[in-house]
């Protein structure tokens, strides 16, 4: 997800995976919203992760979940969170009205600057105020 990149740093490669035999990274994080299909593909990942169905090499640093909306999340969604939890560390990212326009949050949300610490780096490079 290209905000969660120029937040914190790193390399979007879209839907594909990144294959480290080609100097492509090989720490990866997933990252899905939160809506239905959102985490079915991220059940999908994982599923070919567990099953090999990946480039060699790869090291899941865990999953990201970005809110689809504002406010809760409906109890059917909260539940496959929970199983994702059961598999892997899951890191969820409020709604960010700021990134819907393309602009920067006023302030950081807590979850960014725990999410940084996983990944080893700086939320915008440490200019935004926190």
């Amino acid at each position: 997800m290209t905000s969660l990149v120029e937040a914190l740093g790193g390399v979007d490669v879209g839907s594909r995976w990144p294959d480290p035999a080609r100097g492509e990274p090989r720490r990866v994080v997933l990252v899905g919203r939160t809506s239905a299909s959102g985490l079915r593909s991220v059940s999908r990942a994982l599923g070919a992760l567990k099953d090999g169905d990946t480039p060699q090499g790869l090291d899941l640093l865990g999953v990201v979940l970005v809110a689809d909306a504002p406010g809760r999340l409906p109890l059917a969604l909260l539940r496959r969170i929970r199983v994702l939890r059961s598999v892997t560390h899951v890191q969820r990212v409020p709604w960010i009205p700021a990134w819907r326009t393309g602009g920067l949050p006023k302030t950081v949300p807590r979850q960014l600057t725990t999410l940084a610490k996983l990944v080893g780096g700086e939320v915008y490079g440490g200019g935004v105020a926190s």
